[in-house]
């Protein structure tokens, strides 16, 4: 008799995401078993007590799930589990902090793709700014398009000192080359977009980033995402479900194209689905994180 699929939800925050419980129940696992309050140094042994329990046949229908909302932690989190692992009692682990690896990879991937097909550039041609950078989304959104080639970023609403301690700090742990920027006012931000081909909107909900008067200031931007699908959305003028129509308040950028929350959303969670199924489908371990994400989105796109 096949043994049930059982995934391990392990998060350092006090409640685990329903989300992600009802994305894991949906991608095909029968058990969840969700852990909240789970502290670094507690993930080897968690590790070691799920994969010892169910012999070599077992550990191919058991997965390790990883939240919480500090990405450092996160990819801590999953490297502890992978230095438990004792091959051949081997599992999956995927980490997807606020799902905020498989957010930002759909966002990048999408921004990535309009930007071929509507003015044949690669992300490695564009400088980047990313709203909200300082966020989980806007961290890992950052990183994503740094690795890609993209000269990026991180704005912070209110303080460049923050910004610049986040990018140098993910900049060492990831070897990306990300640069910090503040934008406390209009003014500051057409003065951010003058050489902008790409920005990235990843604000909190409900809080409108960029007007229509700043958008009419820009004249280098090539493609806007937004992942704030409440109102009012980030970049004024972009619709919920635009995939690549055009930036109408960019006039002085007339080819500029946006992408709206739910087609970012539609790819994200297409995106997270996946990966889950992964994990049931494999026949290695895999260990899953916003790598692997980007690569994969790339796909769905």
């Amino acid at each position: 008799m096949e043994k049930r699929s059982i995934i391990h939800m392990l998060d350092p925050m006090p409640n685990n995401s329903p989300f992600d419980i009802n994305m894991a129940m949906d991608a095909g696992f029968d058990v969840l078993m969700p852990y909240s309050n789970v502290k670094l140094d507690s993930v080897y042994g968690l590790t070691q007590d799920a994969i010892f329990s169910r012999g070599p046949a077992g550990v191919k229908r058991t997965g390790i799930f990883i939240g919480g909302r500090d990405l450092g932690l996160a990819i801590d989190m999953l490297n502890a589990s992978r230095q438990a692992m004792v091959p051949p009692f081997e599992v999956s682990v995927f980490t997807d902090p606020s799902g905020a690896f498989t957010t930002a990879a759909a966002l990048v991937a999408c921004v990535e793709k309009a930007l071929k097909a509507r003015h044949g550039k690669a992300l490695k041609d564009c400088n980047a700014l990313v709203f909200g950078g300082t966020g989980p989304v806007g961290i890992a959104t950052g990183v994503i398009a740094s690795l890609a080639g993209a000269k990026t970023a991180l704005v912070d609403h209110l303080s460049i000192n923050t910004a610049e301690e986040v990018a140098k700090a993910y900049n060492r742990r990831f070897a990306a080359t990300l640069t910090g920027a503040c934008a406390r006012s209009d003014a500051e931000k057409i003065a951010l977009l003058k050489n902008a081909d790409i920005v990235f909107c990843t604000a909190k909900a409900g809080i409108q980033v960029l007007s229509a008067s700043v958008l009419k200031d820009t004249t280098c931007l090539k493609v806007a995402g937004d992942v704030n699908a409440v109102p009012p959305l980030g970049i004024e003028g972009i619709k919920r479900n635009d995939l690549g129509a055009p930036l109408i308040h960019a006039v002085n950028a007339p080819h500029a194209v946006g992408i709206g929350a739910l087609a970012v959303g539609n790819v994200k969670y297409q995106l997270q689905h996946a990966m889950l199924k992964l994990m049931l489908e494999t026949e290695q371990p895999l260990y899953l994180d916003f790598r692997a994400a980007f690569d994969k989105a790339r796909e769905i796109v």
